[in-house]
């Protein structure tokens, strides 16, 4: 049988033979982190960053949330790292890594990684991504997984020559800056967004009628007069969709959330759910202040929990105007001027009823709508290049590592 040859799919043309086999040990030095005593504040907010985990969010970090002093590293565990130190998290969650742009610390939650100078650190860093599950499977624990400092050092890897590895992290560079780009169009979209609901729903900023003129003035009405409660119960227990509601999505098949297991797989008694029609608004009395509330648009024929409180509106009031004043400032404010209960705050229909909002004319509530869903779209549509860009990147990384 013939060996197997540490070369990659894909490949830049002016490159040629085998990767060189070799454990992470070769590659770099491998740093832990330290905590200094949390009790004496001479040890906290100096010049040093000291980052922690759930810092590890973006390809490079620069500011932490707290920083120590001169005193407080040289008392504690904690190390020095320089620029171009790969983070890499190693406690609980496994894998994230993040590039330091200035000299930093970390907490024990970290095994960092100084790479060698015949090694090129983006190489190593889009490595690590790639094979994050190398790092996973080799964690234990019983409270939570850890991965040791001998343990990452064992971890075998395949590296080309060094123009090579430059050559794949400076690729993997324009690609991680076209990503970038993408998020941060996503971003400003988002601020936009904020920004301008704010002035639209504050009548700073009006819209006028397709002849150039003013729409009449706006009113304060209560939601009661708005909208009306609905809900039939599922009495026949007909096996209809069971779907929830999320703060992100509204609406979504119940199995999708709940990793394909829904209340007919569990055996739950359905007869109580309520059956949603199209054009139907619930939300969850418990969760509104998150945003949990849905819309089910064209979909008719399903159930959902019976703790969901359901309405619909009356002809007053446009469904997509509503949507967007329900994700506004003003709306979270009435929410909890309106909630009640102890240990977890519900804002029922009869509360719901309470909240006033300002009421343009139809025409109006129609050209607000459009407005604010043609942002969506875009900001939608801005999500499904970035996710798109990369899982081709995911794609050319599993061809181009060994």
């Amino acid at each position: 049988m013939e060996k197997q040859k540490n070369i990659p799919k894909l490949r830049f043309p002016e490159f040629e033979g085998e990767w060189e086999k070799k454990i992470l040990n070769d590659t770099c030095t491998i740093v832990g982190g330290g905590t200094p005593d949390s009790g004496k504040e001479e040890f906290w907010n100096g010049h040093i960053q000291w980052f922690t985990p759930t810092e590890i969010k973006m390809d490079y970090v620069s500011k932490s949330e707290r920083t120590i002093t001169e005193l407080g590293l040289k008392k504690s565990s904690a190390r020095l790292l320089p620029d171009g130190t790969i983070l890499l998290t190693s406690r609980a969650t496994i894998g994230e890594v993040a590039i330091a742009l200035n000299e930093c610390t970390t907490n024990q939650g970290f095994q960092s990684i100084i790479v060698n100078k015949s090694y090129n650190n983006l190489f190593i860093f889009n490595w690590i991504k790639n094979n994050r599950y190398q790092f996973i499977r080799r964690a234990n624990g019983s409270t939570f997984l850890e991965i040791s400092k001998s343990e990452i050092g064992k971890i075998p890897i395949c590296a080309p020559i060094l123009p090579e590895q430059q050559k794949i992290a400076s690729f993997f560079t324009v690609i991680d800056q076209k990503i970038s780009q993408l998020k941060r169009k996503k971003t400003l979209l988002e601020q936009y967004k904020k920004g301008v609901m704010q002035k639209i729903f504050s009548q700073e900023i009006r819209f006028k009628d397709d002849n150039g003129q003013e729409f009449p003035k706006w009113e304060k009405k209560k939601l009661g007069e708005l909208t009306y409660k609905t809900g039939k119960k599922n009495k026949g227990s007909t096996p209809y969709p069971i779907y929830s509601i999320n703060n992100r999505e509204g609406f979504l098949p119940q199995g999708d959330q709940f990793e394909g297991v829904d209340s007919n797989s569990r055996g739950y008694d359905i007869s109580l759910y309520k059956i949603i029609e199209e054009k139907t608004f619930a939300y969850n009395p418990a969760r509104i202040n998150v945003g949990s509330i849905g819309f089910s648009g064209d979909l008719k024929d399903i159930i959902i929990s019976s703790l969901y409180v359901c309405f619909k509106t009356k002809q007053g009031l446009e469904d997509a105007y509503l949507l967007h004043y329900l994700k506004t400032f003003q709306f979270n404010k009435s929410v909890l001027q309106n909630v009640e209960g102890g240990v977890r705050d519900y804002l029922f229909y009869e509360n719901f009823s309470n909240i006033k909002i300002n009421l343009p004319s139809n025409k109006e509530q129609v050209k607000i709508a459009n407005f604010l869903s043609a942002i969506d779209d875009k900001i939608n549509h801005t999500q499904k290049q970035v996710e798109k860009a990369e899982v081709w990147k995911k794609g050319l990384m599993q061809q181009m590592f060994v």
